[in-house]
């Protein structure tokens, strides 16, 4: 019998975060991972983590205030309000666990600059900071008493009564389904990125966890809000970091013209994302830019910066565009990135429905209301992966484990397995249902969205979801068999999808990542609110929440 008072599922910074958290105070704690947990997503993450530190002469106040504005008056400002005055803190906590950040000259930690804050406040490691906090994590893990299930994947939530007493998950190795009881589970399995296409997050980021909870009646909050990253390689869609722009690089149209100043002539290129990705998309369209991108210039910086605090993206413009950016500019334009929105929790990582929390990417606290500032991921996952770890940890000492069926619930899985696994050739692949749902999304509910567009993609998404209830898995074996593991991610994309064209239709406005061509403003008026979306036996239905304010009055945003 696999038992555990507090179950984690992803093995992330969030996941991990949590964990230890929960383990710290006590509980029996699990963490379950579809991947072994170095190789999460959070090894993505390049230029940093934000921080007000006192002695720096910067206040959280501040971050907090570049926080609001930056989502564009969309996030609760009580949640940021928390995040912010914690982050000292967690930054220091990390460092001591062992995170080698990078030192200023005077042997204090470093910060450079992100966009939309008018301080640097971002400590790093080179660029390469999520892959740094990640290892130091994953030792602390290995050193704690958590059981870890690696290369296991959840294939749902098991649900007694309204409340939530666990998961089945298959063991990716033997193909077997087991049932992991837990008095509370923490779905920290991080964004939906490869909903669209391309996008700069690896293809394991499939919105599991979103759409786990979804199914299991927790409601949904800002699924419209989606970020695309300014700078992302042509081609590719692989991440160059803010960082880059953080140490001083430039943005250039065909002409070599800083086209920022035309947009943002305060903040230039660390404007907010949603800003620049826009005025890149703008620049594109006028013919202004180089074969679909713009062009990122960094020859200024010098040889040794770059070497020393971008020498990531320095070997990717090297190994996949032979380009060498000491010495010339490499192309990029604005990318999927972000997912803004998710699982509606407080600032414990509770949802509606008791024994589920959620924290980081995949959780909406809400933060980052319609657009993220630039290095508050990183301390999203680390502030409410912790928040929520003591939380579980907390209400499951006082909670009895509901008696399961065991063999009944697992039986069930497996039929429902075994169902996929029969399925005969019928034409259609598992790949070919993703890239056209991925090419969809990326067509109507990207930088500019408009009514038509997006209700194309709804359309198309709900055809995809007729497809895949037939899609046949081409492996008929169990043991590591990823054609399956592709075939239920699928099904829980198409989920996380058909919520994104949901939300993004209701939004009747421009606010952040939701830039639409048939409602260019913003309507504080009538939309001053969080849209909710909630799974029902006769589809997604949508309700609103209010957005919370505390002590910033939504204004005009310039940069």
């Amino acid at each position: 019998m696999l038992e555990h008072d507090v179950l984690v599922v992803g093995a992330g910074l969030a996941g991990m975060r949590a964990a230890l958290a929960a383990t710290e105070m006590g509980a029996n704690t699990g963490i379950i991972s579809k991947v072994y947990p170095v190789r999460s997503h959070s090894n993505a993450a390049q230029g940093g983590i934000n921080a007000a530190l006192v002695d720096r002469g910067d206040a959280w106040e501040e971050h907090a205030y570049d926080t609001v504005k930056g989502s564009d008056y969309l996030g609760d400002q009580d949640s940021i309000e928390l995040m912010c005055q914690v982050a000292g803190e967690e930054l220091i906590s990390l460092e001591h666990m062992g995170v080698i950040f990078n030192r200023d000259d005077e042997g204090r930690l470093g910060t450079r600059a992100f966009g939309g804050q008018r301080r640097a406040r971002t400590f790093f490691v080179a660029d390469f900071t999520g892959q740094a906090i990640l290892h130091v994590l994953y030792e602390q893990l290995l050193k704690s008493e958590i059981t870890s299930y690696e290369e296991w994947f959840v294939t749902s939530l098991v649900m007694q009564e309204g409340k939530c007493c666990g998961v089945l998950a298959m063991e990716i190795r033997t193909g077997r389904v087991y049932l992991i009881k837990a008095k509370t589970v923490i779905l920290c399995t991080g964004g939906l990125g490869r909903v669209f296409e391309p996008s700069t997050n690896a293809l394991i980021v499939t919105g599991d966890g979103i759409a786990l909870a979804y199914r299991a009646g927790v409601p949904l909050m800002d699924m419209e809000m989606v970020q695309y990253h300014p700078t992302t390689l042509k081609g590719s869609g692989v991440l160059i970091t803010e960082g880059a722009r953080g140490e001083g690089a430039y943005l250039l149209n065909k002409d070599g013209e800083r086209f920022m100043e035309r947009y943002a002539p305060s903040m230039m290129e660390l404007a907010s994302r949603d800003v620049v990705s826009r005025s890149e998309t703008i620049e594109i369209a006028e013919g202004n830019g180089i074969n679909g991108s713009v062009l990122l210039d960094c020859r200024h910086l010098g040889e040794q910066l770059i070497k020393e605090k971008l020498s990531q993206i320095y070997d990717i413009g090297l190994d996949l565009l032979g380009i060498d950016i000491t010495q010339e500019p490499i192309p990029v334009q604005p990318g999927m990135h972000y997912q803004m929105g998710g699982i509606k929790t407080d600032v414990d990582g509770l949802t509606s429905v008791p024994g589920i929390y959620a924290a980081g990417e995949c959780a909406c606290v809400s933060v980052h209301g319609g657009n993220r500032l630039g290095a508050n991921s990183l301390l999203d996952t680390v502030v409410f992966g912790h928040r929520a770890g003591n939380h579980a940890a907390e209400v499951s000492k006082g909670t009895t484990q509901e008696p399961l069926d065991v063999e009944e619930l697992v039986g069930q899985e497996e039929k429902r397995l075994a169902e996929i696994l029969s399925r005969d050739a019928n034409g259609d692949r598992v790949a070919r249902i993703r890239l056209d749902m991925g090419t969809a999304m990326n067509a109507h509910l990207g930088v500019y969205r408009d009514q038509n567009g997006m209700k194309e993609a709804l359309d198309t998404i709900q055809q995809l979801k007729e497809r895949y209830t037939t899609v046949p898995v081409e492996d008929k074996g169990r043991t590591f068999n990823t054609d399956m593991v592709f075939d239920l991610e699928l099904g829980l994309m198409l989920d996380c999808a058909e919520a994104i064209a949901v939300s993004a239709l209701e939004r009747k406005e421009s606010r952040g990542a939701h830039s639409r061509t048939d409602f260019p403003e913003r309507n504080d008026a009538d939309w001053l609110k969080h849209i909710l979306v909630t799974s029902t036996p006769e589809g997604p239905k949508i309700s609103y929440s209010p957005v919370v304010i505390t002590q910033w009055t939504p204004e005009e945003r310039k940069y």
